[in-house]
């Protein structure tokens, strides 16, 4: 059953002037994420901008808004092929446990900007 929908949008270039604030990386990002982004060269941006995304677009699948969790405890990551997934910590994988959900993430950057799609699905009933 869908628990909630989410898509957002991230302007990639605004990202890349974010990424030159220390402070904001580590209030917004994992080090997980950050170990991420120095893989990418001249693609951190677009991958911290889908990163952004992801997390807006779970916070308004969960129907919750900017300040719910702490963002570093939403994780957008890849798989070695390249597939995207979320890594939860603290509240964020306590809400995910207490409400039974499996997270679904689709991430898409084009014209400048980086896209992001989940869906929560309820996988059982408590």
């Amino acid at each position: 059953m869908i628990f909630g929908i989410g898509m957002d949008c991230v302007e990639i270039a605004r990202m890349d002037k974010s990424l030159a604030r220390p402070r904001f990386i580590k209030r917004v990002f994992s080090t997980e994420e950050s170990a991420l982004f120095a893989t990418k060269g001249k693609g951190a941006a677009a991958s911290a901008a889908a990163c952004f995304a992801a997390k807006e677009a779970f916070l308004k699948a969960c129907g919750r808004g900017l300040g719910t969790f702490s963002l570093p405890e939403i994780a957008a990551l890849r798989r070695s092929s390249g597939a995207p997934y979320f890594v939860f910590s603290g509240a964020a994988a306590e809400f995910c446990s207490r409400n039974s959900l499996s997270c679904h993430l689709s991430l898409s950057h084009e014209g400048g900007l980086a896209f992001a799609y989940v869906v929560l699905e309820k996988t059982e009933e408590r």
